[in-house]
This record gives structure tokens, C-alpha cells and sequence, in this order.
């Protein structure tokens, strides 16, 4: 009896072994079918993403291209179907471009401004100056302003000018005031599109600051009180705006001889007291633009395709060296110091002393 069922033992033992071995035979089939399989879908899916990245790659490239194309291009009038619409539709005429000179610079930098930017709007731009001169009053009549101020570089005579520019603004009617200095170059074209993206009624005070802080000055109160105050200001030298709802309410620290007492309140300059009144009294802040340029900053990084897109541009000196728009063209450093014949005739080569077929 032990000998058959050791037998039987035996025979069990080995269909069990015979079982197994099967089973792992099927399993190792079935799982280097599986792994051909996998390997097979990944293949095919790497392909077709190397495919599509090589397509995808290409696409770019062209793209790329393309663009660096475009971007060497002037702005063209099919484009402005891609800008958003304007939220006020204006005209260079909606603008008083107010102009601070001296009598002594009628000569270096007023003329240059008349033969290039302001020679295409003479009906926007009036010259604020310091003393009579009749050959400027032949080329743009009552737009040239004797503000009777002194010729003085000095604070009360800079806040002067600005109290005259200020009144003459108000009494214009326009929608915006807009003030530059007399080595800047205005893109009015840009300019009105740039201001069309607000209304007038708005409380809009648009430029860009000098310092990359807040100024600190000392409000005086009378009766020898005094306070602390910290606003940002837009520089003059670069150029700023002021809607003309901003500016009526202005008029109480602006108007007639107050800007003149106002500014005497903070002891600074035109364009630090335009500040002060809207900032720190009227508690408008200010919309910052790197669209206006002074010569306070390095002009060299201003890029020859992002001249068209630009409000104002300047000149002068810059860490004791000439800083300029790095523009090549007809016209050499020698004939053209400031660049502005320069940047004029490539934003407007239908000039008639530009020279044809400008290559720059």
C-alpha cells in the first residue's frame, strides 16, 4: 500500500512540475511579446514626435526669421488691425506739445527741432522761450512764446516757463498738454496712438521717472511748520503728458501764479512741482512709459527697429560721453551730432532735403 502511494506521490509530483514549467514557458512568451509589442508602439510614437519636432522646429526657424524680418521694417498701416482699438479716437490737433527753451539755444537746438519733427506740426507745437526773436516769430508766428522769465537755468525760472505753458494749455481748449525740452525729439505719430489708448477725461499723468525711487522733499506749511513728503515725477527732460480732466483740477496749485507758490512751497524744480501737485496732493499716480527717452540714460540701447515705436528721443552726454542714438545712415556723427536728421529721415524719408534712396 506505502509502494502505490509513494508511486502515486510521485506521479502527482511531477504533473505539478510539468504544470509549472509549462506555465512559465507561456509566461516568458507572453511577456517577450509584450515587451515587442511596447517596444514596437514606442518606436512608433518617437517617431512621429521626431517628426513632428522636426516640423515643429522648422515652423519655428521660418518663423523666426520672419520676424526678424518684420521687425526691420517700418510700421505699416495694415498693422494696426492687430492693435486693440483705441478708447478715444484722436488727431495730433487734440495735442498742445509745449516746448521749453532759452533764447541762446535758438540758434543749436530750436532750429533743429523746426527743420525736422516740428516742421511736420506746427499747428500742435508752441516754443516757450526767454526773449523776443524775430526770425522764429517768421517761422511759427504766435506759437512762439515769450514767457518774459529769466534766461536763468535756475528753479523759480524753469517753474516759471511751466506756470506760462500751463496757463496756455488751459486756454487752448486741447485734451492734452504734453511738455518737452528742447533736445527732444517728438514721434507724434506714436504719440497720438499712444495717448488714444485713454480719454482725456481721464486722470492721466504719463512719462517716466529719473530716479528709481520717490523724491524726498519738505512741504512747507507756513509758520514755520513743515512735513516730509515722497512722490515719483516724470523728468522734463524726457518728455511727459497730462490729460486735460487731470489738469483743470490742477488749477487750484497751477493756475495763474500759483504754480510759481507752489513751487516755492517744495523749493524744486518745474517738473518735480508737476509731480508733487498730482502725486502728493491730488493722489494720482503716475503711469510710467519706456517710450520717453532723456539724455539722462544710455541712448545706446535704444535698438534702430524700436525707433519707430518711441514717443521721444534725446542728446547729450552720458557718463562723460556722447550719448547718442546709435543709428547709422547718409548722414555722418560730424553732420548729424544729435542723430535727429538721422532718425527724421527714416521715420519720414519723403523729406525733401533727405537724401534718396536712404540706406541705413
Amino acid at each position: 500500500m506505502f509502494k502505490n502511494n509513494g508511486k502515486k506521490t510521485a506521479i502527482s509530483i511531477a504533473s505539478t512540475a510539468c504544470l509549472c514549467l509549462l506555465l512559465v514557458v507561456l509566461v516568458v512568451q507572453h511577456h517577450r511579446f509584450g515587451l515587442t509589442g511596447a517596444n514596437a508602439r514606442q518606436e512608433t510614437v518617437e517617431s512621429a514626435v521626431d517628426d513632428n519636432n522636426k516640423k515643429g522646429f522648422s515652423a519655428y526657424i521660418t518663423k523666426l526669421s520672419r520676424g526678424r524680418r518684420e521687425a526691420h521694417k517700418p510700421s505699416r498701416a495694415s498693422d494696426s488691425k492687430r492693435d486693440p482699438a483705441p478708447a478715444e479716437d484722436i488727431t495730433a490737433d487734440d495735442i498742445f506739445i509745449a516746448v521749453k527753451t532759452t533764447k541762446k539755444f535758438h540758434q543749436s537746438r530750436l532750429n533743429l527741432l523746426l527743420d525736422t519733427w516740428i516742421s511736420r506740426n506746427m499747428q500742435q507745437t508752441y516754443v516757450f522761450t526767454d526773449g523776443e526773436d524775430e526770425e522764429l516769430k517768421k517761422k511759427i508766428g504766435s506759437h512762439a512764446i515769450n514767457t518774459n522769465c529769466s534766461a536763468a537755468h535756475s528753479r523759480q525760472a524753469l517753474s516759471c516757463k511751466m506756470a506760462v505753458e500751463y496757463d496756455k494749455f488751459i486756454e487752448s481748449g486741447k485734451k492734452w498738454f504734453c511738455h518737452v525740452d528742447d533736445d527732444n525729439y517728438v514721434n507724434v505719430r506714436t504719440l497720438v496712438k499712444h495717448l488714444s489708448q485713454y480719454t482725456h477725461t481721464q486722470d492721466m499723468y504719463i512719462g517716466k521717472p529719473s530716479l528709481d525711487r520717490p523724491i524726498e522733499a519738505t512741504e512747507r506749511l507756513g509758520d514755520n511748520k513743515m512735513k516730509p513728503v515722497n512722490f515719483w515725477f516724470a523728468t522734463g527732460g524726457a518728455g511727459f503728458c497730462v490729460s486735460r480732466g487731470l489738469a483743470l483740477k490742477m488749477s487750484p496749485w497751477a493756475s495763474g501764479g500759483h504754480f510759481m507758490n507752489t513751487a516755492e512751497k517744495i523749493r524744486l524744480p518745474d517738473d518735480c512741482t508737476i509731480g508733487y501737485i498730482i502725486e502728493s496732493v491730488l493722489s494720482v499716480p503716475l503711469t510710467r512709459s519706456n517710450l520717453f527717452h532723456s539724455h539722462l540714460e544710455n541712448l545706446q540701447q535704444v535698438s534702430r527697429p524700436d525707433i519707430y515705436k518711441q514717443i521721444t528721443l534725446s542728446y547729450g552726454m552720458f557718463e562723460n560721453k556722447s550719448n547718442i542714438i546709435n543709428l547709422k545712415g547718409v548722414f555722418s556723427v560730424e553732420e548729424d551730432p544729435s542723430r535727429f536728421k538721422s532718425v527724421h529721415c527714416l521715420l519720414y524719408p519723403d523729406t525733401p532735403w533727405c537724401p534718396p534712396q536712404v540706406a541705413f
